[in-house]
């Protein structure tokens, strides 16, 4: 069977429904193909495993010559740690709390473990909780470069938080980083624009800061939309983009540079009621599917072999699809195989994924970090 725009499963009575399926010859282009390209142009790749959340697919990255991984959560940095033996880890997300710096400095005797701070309170907090363990822990500061959700301004205000954060001995500044994930919502025509901004808004802020006699060795960008874009402007050091290793249907309103043919995670779903000619339901609904939508493509997720078919609602355990008049291949009984919109939030949804080779299943992979959120 050859992979292609078609369904990679080659007998879906193989599996139970609704079934997470990967394929692993997409899977592994898709690391191949950003780790050649973080190469290419000088770039360390440390890509954010949020959206597989699997110990098996940080591995084939690390492999494949990530640096290290990103994580958003202690939990998840907690199950590629002790579980998957990573051993360098960003969390790219603003931690806060005395129990999480607890649970850090424990990461710490196995793993570099670095954090992103973007306010005078948790600066201090880190501060404290470093001093007490008598450690010291890198820090990335997180910028803001349009997003507007977490981050410093970029500039003038990023200089007196880099200064703030080199005044503690418990503290290292390793870095700045951002995530220009607002550059998806522009048109194609408009994105690496706004990419390229971003990218140069962060390696200005960065060469303010070392103005200031502060050694600042990494800058870091992490959006998959913007992976080929942002990390190419002069003085980027870093990539952390996550949806690439699978894709999803989200990113087919850019054209050609992605398509069915690169998104390795689909669902199979099998056909449940036809009430009428014109509706069907499947069994993947709002837990299986998640509740995304979509910019890319109408409804809750892209039926492969089937672009005109709309999954039109979702409740829990229900797929209510929209069929055109003639369609083929939604009778009681069929199966389908089904692009999710956002499979960040789709796979927390699962405890395994099955590994799909040559159109059969030749494994099972457990999502171990599925549910990690603290």
């Amino acid at each position: 069977m050859t992979v292609s725009a078609e369904r990679i499963l080659r007998d879906p009575s193989s599996v139970d429904t609704p079934q997470l399926i990967v394929s692993e010859e997409i899977l592994h282009r898709n690391i191949a193909e950003m780790a050649a390209f973080a190469k290419s142009i000088n770039v360390q790749l440390r890509p954010h495993i949020k959206t597989h959340k699997s110990i098996e697919i940080a591995r084939l990255q690390m492999a494949a010559g990530a640096v290290g991984i990103t994580c958003a959560k202690v939990g998840e940095a907690e199950v590629m740690v002790n579980e998957g033996d990573i051993d360098d880890v960003l969390l790219a997300y603003p931690i806060v709390g005395a129990k999480k710096y607890e649970r850090i400095v424990k990461l710490m005797e196995k793993a570099r473990i670095a954090v992103a701070v973007d306010s005078a309170t948790a600066i201090e907090m880190i501060a404290q909780a470093m001093t007490r363990h008598e450690r010291v822990i890198d820090i990335y500061l997180e910028i803001n470069t349009g997003q507007n959700r977490s981050g410093v301004m970029w500039g003038d205000e990023a200089v007196r938080f880099a200064q703030d954060i080199d005044r503690h001995p418990n503290l290292r500044l390793a870095g700045i980083m951002t995530h220009e994930g607002h550059v998806a919502a522009f048109d194609p025509d408009e994105i690496s624009k706004q990419a390229i901004a971003a990218g140069e808004k962060m390696v200005q802020t960065a060469e303010m800061i070392r103005s200031h006699s502060i050694n600042l060795p990494t800058v870091s960008v992490g959006s998959t939309p913007a992976a080929r874009m942002t990390p190419t402007v002069a003085g980027v050091t870093e990539m952390r983009p996550g949806t690439y290793v699978f894709n999803d249907s989200s990113l087919f309103r850019f054209g050609d540079q992605w398509g069915v043919e690169d998104c390795a995670a689909r669902f199979v779903a099998t056909v449940v009621s036809r009430a009428a000619a014109d509706r069907c339901v499947l069994d993947a609904g709002s837990k299986t599917l998640a509740l995304d939508p979509n910019a890319g493509h109408k409804g809750y997720g892209y039926i492969v072999g089937h672009p005109d078919v709309i999954i039109d609602r979702l409740s829990e355990e229900h797929g209510a699809c929209v069929l055109p008049e003639g369609e083929e291949g939604f009778e009681i009984g069929d199966t389908v195989e089904v692009i999710p919109n956002h499979i960040c939030p789709t796979i927390n949804l699962m405890d395994r994924m099955a590994v799909v080779r040559d159109g059969e299943v030749v494994d099972y992979w457990q999502v171990a970090a599925r549910g990690r959120v603290q």
